[in-house]
């Protein structure tokens, strides 16, 4: 945030007296108040007139000898009216809680103030009995406290003598900031409040700033981001989602050999000056990055909101994203080994960038599944696999609720160009729409690739989620068949979830084949939801619908 300073009075010279020259030198220069009442004030003219008002209303304002004030921000509305925010010191020291906001009518005269204490601001002594190096001991140890399990590195600490008016009676205290990284390299810092007369802690606040911001999605619509500033600007890095962030891999590749990396493409971490990320188009590199933060950021809530899984591992720690990568890349994957995501911007003709929210949800959830079932990447328990990220990343598009990409049972859909010839990638309702995967299961299907092999699992997720039949739903038609030509009650998606994730987690095992899932569904359908409910025998009705019994 950028800071405007003015200094109400010298250091020697009292608040009064200094408001009065500054004042003074207003007028002698033809800038009173009353000089714009014919225009719509300036930030110059707002802070001008504050001047004034600091002059006639000291008393008010809690304003004595030993203070000064400086202003921190400044507003002016539409019809005029000004509102300047001060910050407060007494004897030189920053004063926590002694701030406040001037309001003044569109001619420049007082209106009144905020005050954030009412108190009067003053301590018995300004001379601390508590060192500083005492009061930084103290914060490091509340860092690592606060970070318990935690090998903290580079820990360092910086005390600041203040007068604390926000925890009862104005006292002297020292604001510490502590800072350090953790285990995986991420920043970590607290800022500690210690009584500089008695070494008692007053309050202690993580210090990771987290500011709101939002970007402009090539597929999302405009979206909300929690960012972190650093100085002037800001970081497409989500301290509230595990320090999870993008970067720029800058059309670079991996080096790797049979599965083992010897270099990896940079994720040069994206900064924005004003916290307004992305055009929504190619044009800006943005774009695409805050789709991939805005689909971790979906996906780690739904995992933690549905299911109550912490982060991708369940372990609180965030993973990145790498956007741009290699050379019109027609792909997007997880990799467990780096612990993020990678996305291509596709070749612009079959696909355009991969960072659409089900692609992120797809893939995300391949992490998932390391960190639980750990299918095995081939056969059926491959096709399982596949069907994992599918099913669940359907249901983080379903949770986003984004007008601007509502939920389906298609996958890819906002990928794929009008040269691909299909609208998606893949379709749960009826999976050999693709043209290869398999509706039904057969005992050759675990001989298909696994993004086909799932189609098996996925058109069981569509039947037990909304039913067999044709039907619209949300404006997509679909028309899901049976092979044993039964009719299927879905029983609704948000169940359809509960009970995969449950089976996942649970009850599968590397080896599970398609016979095992049936299996591990109704089982966690019984834990749900009762053995015989409603819920438990459509689940079994769906697998039969797929030819697994």
């Amino acid at each position: 945030m950028s800071r405007i300073r003015h200094h109400v009075r010298g250091t020697r010279r009292t608040a009064t007296a200094g408001v009065a020259a500054a004042a003074a030198t207003l007028l002698a220069v033809g800038l009173s108040p009353a000089a714009h009442a014919d225009a719509r004030p300036t930030r110059a003219t707002a802070v001008e007139n504050a001047a004034s008002a600091l002059l006639a209303h000291a008393a008010t304002l809690g304003l004595t000898s030993a203070q000064d004030a400086g202003v921190r921000d400044v507003i002016v509305d539409g019809n005029g009216t000004q509102h300047v925010r001060y910050d407060r010191t007494y004897h030189g020291l920053p004063v926590l809680g002694g701030d406040f906001v001037v309001h003044l009518a569109a001619d420049g005269s007082y209106r009144g103030a905020d005050r954030a204490t009412r108190q009067a601001v003053s301590v018995p002594s300004v001379t601390p009995r508590v060192s500083g190096p005492r009061a930084a001991g103290l914060a490091v140890n509340a860092l690592r406290a606060a970070n318990l399990g935690e090998a903290l590195k580079q820990i360092k600490a910086k005390p600041e003598l203040v007068v604390d008016a926000l925890h009862g009676s104005p006292k002297l205290a020292w604001r510490t900031n502590a800072v350090g990284r953790d285990s995986l390299g991420n920043p970590v810092a607290r800022t500690v409040l210690t009584d500089a007369r008695t070494g008692a802690q007053i309050d202690a606040w993580d210090s990771i700033e987290t500011a709101t911001g939002d970007g402009s999605s090539l597929y999302g619509g405009t979206v909300p981001l929690e960012t972190t500033q650093s100085g002037s600007s800001y970081q497409l890095k989500d301290p509230t989602r595990g320090n999870t962030y993008t970067g720029d891999a800058e059309g670079k590749t991996d080096l790797c050999f049979f599965g083992i990396c010897f270099s990896r493409a940079p994720a040069t971490l994206f900064t924005d000056a004003d916290n307004h990320w992305g055009t929504g188009t190619t044009a800006d590199r943005a774009s695409a990055a805050v789709d991939a933060q805005y689909g971790t950021n979906e996906t780690w809530d739904y995992y933690k909101n549905v299911h109550g899984r912490n982060g991708i591992a369940g372990d609180g720690k965030g993973s990145y994203n790498r956007v741009h990568y290699g050379n019109k890349y027609n792909n997007a994957f997880w990799d467990d080994s780096c612990f993020c995501m990678t996305y291509g911007d596709g070749d612009g003709t079959t696909f355009g960038p991969l960072v659409a929210l089900d692609v992120a949800g797809h893939e995300m959830s391949h992490g998932v599944t390391s960190k639980t079932a750990a299918l095995t990447y081939s056969g059926e328990s491959g096709g399982l696999n596949e069907a994992t990220s599918d099913i669940l990343g359907t249901m983080v598009e379903w949770y986003a609720n984004n007008s601007s990409d509502t939920g389906d049972y298609l996958i890819g859909e906002k990928i794929v160009k009008p040269g691909f010839g299909k609208a998606a990638l893949r379709f749960m309702d009826k999976p050999s729409k693709d043209g290869s995967s398999a509706d039904y299961w057969s005992s050759s299907v675990g001989n298909l690739d696994v993004h086909y092999s799932s189609g098996v699992a996925n058109h069981f997720a569509y039947l037990l989620a909304e039913g067999s039949g044709a039907k619209t739903i949300n404006g997509v038609s679909y028309d899901s068949p049976t092979y044993n030509g039964s009719t299927v009650t879905g029983i609704g998606r948000d169940k359809v979830g509960k009970i995969w994730y449950r089976a996942l987690t649970v009850y599968m095992t590397s080896s599970t084949n398609y016979k095992g899932a049936r299996t591990a569904t109704l089982n966690a359908a019984k834990d749900l939801y009762g053995a015989g409910s409603a819920e438990y025998n459509a689940v079994a009705a769906a697998w039969s619908a797929v030819n697994v019994s």
